[in-house]
C-alpha cells in the first residue's frame, strides 16, 4: 500500500479523549405515513471502528444515516452520541458535536474550486464574529491561516494538488467523491459517516478510495460508519458488518459471518447461494 506523506495536523494535534466517537441508536423506528423505513433498528459504533451497514435497495440504510444526522426525525427511539441524546437535534447542531459525513448523490458547489469547497467546512470552528471578520484584523488573519493549513494537508493527504483551484463541476466524478470525503475531514469529525463513497467511481478510483479510508481508520483511528454497495469493499476493509433488510436489522458481526447468514444471502439473491 502507497504510503501517504504525512498526517494532517488534525489528527497529529488532538488527544484520544478528543477522538472519542462512541454512537449508540437505540430502537429506532421511522415511517412516512404508513411507509414503515425502519423498524427497532439498533447500533453500537465505538471508537476506532469502522463498522459497515449493507442491504439490498430500499433496506433503510440511507434512512438511518439522516436519522442519525439530524436530516431525519424517527418517531420513537434515542440515538446518544458521547453520552449525549442528539435524537432530533438540526443537522448543524450534530456536526458542531463532532459528525461529519458524506452523501449519496454529491453535495459540492460545482462553480466553486476544489479548496473554496473545503474551506467551507471550516465555519464550524471560526471563533471570530463578523465585526471582526470585516476588519480583518490581526486575529482573524491568524485563524484564517490556521483554517488555510488544514485544507492544504488534506489536499495533500488526498493527493488532489493538481486540482486544487480548479472548479468542481469541471472533474470527473470520482474526483468529486474525493473532494467530497475532503470536506468532511475538514470538519475534524470525531465520526465520519460515508453514503456510498465508492459508488459510480472506476477501479483506478476505488482502490485509491480504499487506501485513504484504511491509512485514516487503522493509522490514525478515524471512526466510520460506512454504507456501501460493493461487497468486495466491504468484506475487504470492514471488521464488523450490520445488515438491514426492509428496515429490519437481520443480522451483524464479522464478514465471514455475514456473507454465510442464510438470511443475508435470501435477501440478496432470494434464493441459497453465497454472496
Amino acid at each position: 500500500m502507497k504510503a501517504f506523506r504525512g498526517q494532517p495536523s488534525i489528527f497529529a494535534s488532538t488527544q484520544p479523549d478528543d477522538r472519542r466517537a462512541e454512537l449508540e441508536v437505540r430502537n429506532l423506528n421511522l415511517s412516512f405515513g404508513g411507509l414503515q423505513a425502519l423498524y427497532d433498528v439498533d447500533l453500537t459504533v465505538k471508537t476506532g471502528e469502522l463498522l459497515a451497514i449493507i442491504g439490498p435497495n430500499g433496506a433503510g440504510k440511507t434512512s438511518l444515516l439522516n436519522c442519525i444526522t439530524g436530516y431525519y426525525h424517527p418517531q420513537e427511539g434515542q440515538i446518544i452520541f458521547n453520552g449525549e441524546n442528539i435524537t432530533g437535534h438540526h443537522p448543524f447542531e450534530i456536526t458542531k458535536r463532532g459528525i461529519g459525513r458524506t452523501f449519496q448523490n454529491i453535495e459540492l458547489f460545482p462553480g466553486m474550486s476544489v479548496i473554496a469547497n473545503m474551506l467551507l467546512a471550516r465555519h464550524i470552528h471560526c471563533e471570530y464574529n463578523v465585526g471582526l471578520a470585516s476588519l480583518f484584523s490581526p486575529s482573524v488573519k491568524k485563524e484564517e491561516v490556521r483554517h488555510r493549513r488544514v485544507v492544504e494537508e488534506l489536499i495533500d493527504f488526498l493527493e488532489m494538488q493538481p486540482i486544487r483551484k480548479k472548479p468542481v463541476g469541471s472533474l470527473p466524478y470520482g474526483l468529486r467523491k474525493r473532494v467530497e470525503l475532503g470536506r468532511a475531514l475538514a470538519l475534524e469529525p470525531k465520526l465520519l459517516i460515508l453514503d456510498e463513497p465508492f459508488a459510480g467511481m472506476t477501479l483506478e478510483e476505488k482502490e485509491d478510495m480504499v487506501r485513504f479510508l484504511v491509512e485514516l481508520n487503522e493509522a490514525w483511528g478515524q471512526t466510520m460508519l460506512l454504507v456501501e454497495h460493493d461487497m468486495s469493499v466491504v468484506m475487504s476493509i470492514s471488521r464488523r458488518i450490520m445488515v438491514l433488510d426492509f428496515g429490519k436489522k437481520i443480522t451483524e458481526g464479522s464478514p465471514e459471518l455475514v456473507q454465510n447468514h442464510p438470511e443475508v444471502i435470501k435477501a440478496y439473491l432470494g434464493d441459497t447461494g453465497t454472496i
